[in-house]
């Protein structure tokens, strides 16, 4: 199977679906377990789909004012960019976990390629999935006319 950044024989990578809802922590725990294994040497890279029960990441860039709601679902911090995202049943959530030592260590490179496998991903399903100038992942058009991030 070819990797993530379309590299050939730079070694396997799992695939792993899990079946019902993942307690966010718990997906942390898992991911931060397999990342230290992967640097180690002792595990495979993964991509693992997932879904959450409600609750919402914040994002560095995350003010409390910001939510409209407080206290409507669990929020979680992260260490990632960002504002708030929403998480939960029937939103599958893909965690990369590659070695980008491996990949040459150019962290935008990395995204941008991302990006690009995402967009052919969806093109194979008849979705047109896009980058918008200034603006942070991939959009499609919903079928109400609104745009969607994915």
């Amino acid at each position: 199977m070819p990797t993530a950044d379309g590299a050939a024989g730079s070694g396997a990578i799992e695939w792993r679906t899990t079946a019902g809802l993942v307690p966010y922590a718990d997906a942390v725990a898992a991911m931060e377990a397999r990342v230290a294994a992967i640097g180690g040497g002792t595990a495979p890279e993964l991509v693992w789909l997932v879904e959450h029960p409600p609750l919402y990441t914040a994002g560095t860039s995350a003010r409390d004012a910001d939510l409209v709601e407080p206290g409507l679902f669990p929020v979680h911090r992260s260490g990632r960019g960002g504002q708030y995202t929403y998480h939960g049943p029937g939103q599958r959530v893909a965690y990369v976990m590659l070695d980008l030592k491996r990949r040459g260590g150019d962290i935008r490179r990395y995204v941008h390629t991302l990006e690009d496998w995402l967009i052919g991903a969806l093109a194979r399903f008849g979705i047109a999935g896009e980058r918008r100038a200034g603006r942070v992942g991939i959009w499609v058009a919903g079928a109400d006319g609104k745009e969607d991030k994915k």
